[in-house]
């Protein structure tokens, strides 16, 4: 593309790109996580000794644990 005599190279709707990095980044993420708290058998699995596990567990057995 040429604009006032200046050749332009490059995306020319970055916005529209990041939108779809950063929904596979999030849906990656997602599903990563996911795979640390759910067994190949589909049964819920929470790993207390998994540092993202433990830190993400609000509550357990009626007790709060982490405000």
């Amino acid at each position: 593309m040429v604009k006032h005599g200046v050749t332009l190279i490059g995306e020319t709707n970055v916005p529209a790109l990041v939108a779809a990095d950063a929904s596979a980044l999030y849906a990656r993420n997602l599903f990563d996580f996911l795979k640390l708290i759910i067994t190949k058998e589909g049964a819920l699995k929470l790993d207390m000794e998994d540092d993202i596990v433990a830190a993400c567990l609000m509550t357990q057995g009626g007790e709060v644990r982490r405000k």
